[in-house]
């Protein structure tokens, strides 16, 4: 048995990273998700290791895949809460997108957790821990993929995209804060409190933070301030704080300046670093979110079983699992938007996040039952799906190379140009009230 060595390590890296990125180039002309591209080059590396016998200590890979995991969660929710923009005009489309992926992650969870308790898992909790992975929607593709829709229909989309992902990531995590608690008040309690507590801080946390690092000049300032997060997730989490809503608003303090420092507080803030500082900040999160999503696919391709594929059982669950998916989504879809729901209806793929919820299931609570076959054909097949009702309804799989109604202007031109002519006009403005 071979071990690999750093150099050898190295090279895997790079490589996984440079095909990443022509597989994306592949998905825009082809429509074919690079997801898929991504988990058969895990299967192929893992069939290719076993030939070769080169061997990765499993210990030593899970370790590593649960501090990617950690920083995956924080950079994908960090990521989600820069691209929402929180405007008037917007509030209807966030509301009713928020409903939406509300609704739908609860009743999915309820179905998906009915049938794994059905054929599976006798443990009625265990089940909802494993089917919330499961209900979560993955923005990760979803965001790259609705290019071609209408301005309305996309930015629905990216806007359930992000609350699927943020909801279902803090649903789970409440769920195993919260499991040993027997008293249903108690639960209550500890629940309202600790958000209360979480949110309070991460408001101040949050304008501290933007106050300081407007005024730092250093040219590595991003990856300081992602330091400062991680570190203030980690803290959080060591004293069971909800550390993921610390991330969020910090995320939608930054991005939404102008609505969190009104009045009195317009002083203190430099609107034209700002502006600077949250495109850059994007445009990290996005770079990092990138490696992430590429090797968490590779490495759940590397830890599937392909045998599971061929097991019956195993593609009779998963096909019932995506039956429940698209019904519950079809009903809340008909309440909420009631016409005109294609090819909304089909756009509800699983990717990132259920992997890596999946992974971060307590080990007490992990059962052989469950075949990662499930979360293979899950995952596929909702892409596949996708990607079929997107060709079929004429839309091409083209990336959102326009997110300028989201989270603001997209080249640094732009970014170093508009605060200033911004600032002039409401500095008017500011003149023309006083008098």
């Amino acid at each position: 048995m071979q071990i690999i060595g750093p150099y050898t390590a190295i090279i895997g890296i790079s490589l996984v990273i440079i095909l990443s990125y022509f597989f994306n180039i592949i998905s825009q002309k082809t429509n074919i998700p690079s997801v898929l591209l991504l988990i058969v080059l895990g299967i192929l590396t893992k069939q290719g290791m076993n030939v070769i016998d080169l061997k990765v200590p499993e210990g030593q890979l899970f370790n590593i895949l649960e501090l990617l995991g950690i920083v995956g969660l924080i950079m994908i929710v960090l990521e989600a809460a820069l691209d929402l923009e929180l405007t008037k005009e917007k509030w209807p489309t966030i509301w009713k997108s928020f409903s939406v992926a509300l609704i739908s992650l609860l009743g999915s969870t309820f179905v998906l957790a009915y049938i794994i308790n059905f054929f599976l898992i006798k443990d009625v909790f265990t089940c909802i821990l494993y089917a919330v992975p499961l209900s979560v929607m993955s923005s990760a593709i979803i965001i790259p993929s609705v290019g071609g829709l209408s301005s309305e229909k996309k930015e629905f989309m990216v806007y359930e995209g992000t609350f699927s992902d943020i909801l279902g990531i803090m649903l789970f995590y409440f769920l195993t804060g919260n499991a040993e608690t027997e008293s249903t008040q108690l639960i209550v309690f500890d629940v309202i409190s600790n958000i209360a507590i979480t949110v309070g801080l991460s408001l101040v946390i949050s304008y501290l933070l933007v106050l300081i690092f407007q005024k730092l000049n250093s040219q590595v300032k991003l990856f300081l301030l992602i330091a400062v997060l991680l570190m203030l997730y980690s803290v959080g989490k060591l004293f069971h704080l909800s550390s993921l809503i610390i991330i969020l608003v910090f995320g939608l303090v930054l991005n939404n300046y102008k609505i969190f420092f009104r009045g009195f507080m317009k002083k203190w803030i430099n609107k034209s670093s700002l502006k600077k500082v949250s495109h850059e900040f994007h445009l990290v999160t996005i770079e990092s979110a990138f490696v992430v999503r590429t090797f968490f696919f590779v490495l759940f391709g590397i830890t599937i079983t392909l045998q599971s594929l061929f097991n019956v059982k195993v593609a009779i669950i998963s096909g019932l699992i995506l039956l429940g998916l698209y019904i519950i989504r079809f009903i809340v879809l008909k309440v909420f938007v009631q016409k005109d729901i294609l090819p909304q209806l089909f756009l509800a793929p699983r990717g990132l996040i259920t992997i890596l919820l999946f992974f971060a299931i307590p080990d007490e609570y992990q059962v052989e039952n469950f075949d990662s076959g499930i979360l293979l054909y899950t995952i596929i097949i909702s892409c596949i799906i996708m990607a079929v009702s997107l060709v079929a309804s004429g839309k091409k799989v083209e990336p959102v190379e326009d997110m300028s109604f989201i989270y603001g202007p997209k080249s640094m031109n732009e970014v170093e140009t508009m605060p200033i002519v911004e600032q002039n006009s409401e500095d008017k403005d500011d003149l023309i009230s006083e008098k």
